[in-house]
C-alpha cells in the first residue's frame, strides 16, 4: 500500500468554501423555484460562481441536489451517542421539527415530493435519501424497547413513521408547524413512556 493511499488527501479550504456556498445556492434554488425550474445555470448565478465550477464537481442537477441534502443531513445530524433512548427519540425529533419548522432545507421538501411523481431517478433518490435518514431515529427506539424503556409491543419503523409522519404532516398539510415544544407530548402519544 502506498503512503499516499494511506494519507487523508487535504482540500484545498477555498474549494471546500465554494463547494459549501454552491450547496447552499442549490437549497435556496430548489426551495424558491422548485425542481421544474432549477438549473445549473440559475445555482450558479446565485452562489456567484460560473457554471463550469459547478458542472467540474456535479454531473447534472439531481447529483448536486442529492449531495447538497446529504451535506446538509450530515451537517446538521444531533448525536445520538448519550442519553437514555427517551432522551434520544426527543434530541432527534427536536432537531427535525426545528429543521422542518424554518429551514432553507424545509422549503425544498414540497418542491422534491411534486417533482418525484414525475421523475422515477428524483422519487429513487428520495426515497433512498428518507430510508437512511429514519435509520438512526429506528435504532434508537429498538433499542429502547430492547432494553425495556419502550413497551415491548413498539414497532420500531412504524414508531418512527408515527412521530415524524406527525411533523411532516404539519408542515404539508396544515397552516401551522410542528411546535417543537411538543415534542414530548408527541413521544408520550406514540411511545406511550
Amino acid at each position: 500500500m502506498s503512503r499516499t493511499s494511506t494519507v487523508k488527501r487535504r482540500v484545498d479550504p477555498r474549494i471546500e468554501r465554494s463547494r459549501q456556498v454552491i450547496l447552499g445556492a442549490a437549497l435556496e434554488e430548489l426551495g424558491k423555484i422548485g425542481y421544474g425550474g432549477f438549473t445549473i445555470e440559475s445555482v450558479a448565478v446565485r452562489a456567484g460562481v460560473g457554471k463550469s465550477t459547478i458542472y467540474r464537481y456535479w454531473p447534472d442537477k439531481l447529483a448536486l441536489i442529492a449531495d447538497a441534502f446529504q451535506t446538509f443531513h450530515e451537517d446538521t445530524l444531533p448525536d445520538v451517542k448519550s442519553g437514555s433512548a427517551r432522551e434520544k427519540v426527543a434530541r432527534v425529533l427536536h432537531h427535525v421539527a426545528e429543521i422542518v419548522a424554518s429551514s432553507t432545507f424545509s422549503s425544498c421538501i414540497p418542491a422534491l415530493i411534486d417533482a418525484a411523481e414525475r421523475d422515477d431517478n428524483l422519487r429513487k433518490f428520495y426515497m433512498r435519501f428518507q430510508r437512511a435518514a429514519r435509520r438512526p431515529l429506528i435504532k434508537v427506539i429498538d433499542d429502547g424497547v430492547a432494553d425495556g424503556r419502550f413497551p415491548p409491543h413498539i414497532d420500531p419503523q412504524l414508531a418512527a413513521f408515527a412521530l415524524l409522519g406527525a411533523i411532516f404532516f404539519c408542515r404539508l398539510m396544515t397552516s401551522r408547524r410542528f411546535d417543537p415544544d411538543h415534542v414530548d407530548d408527541l413521544i408520550n402519544t406514540v411511545l406511550g413512556t
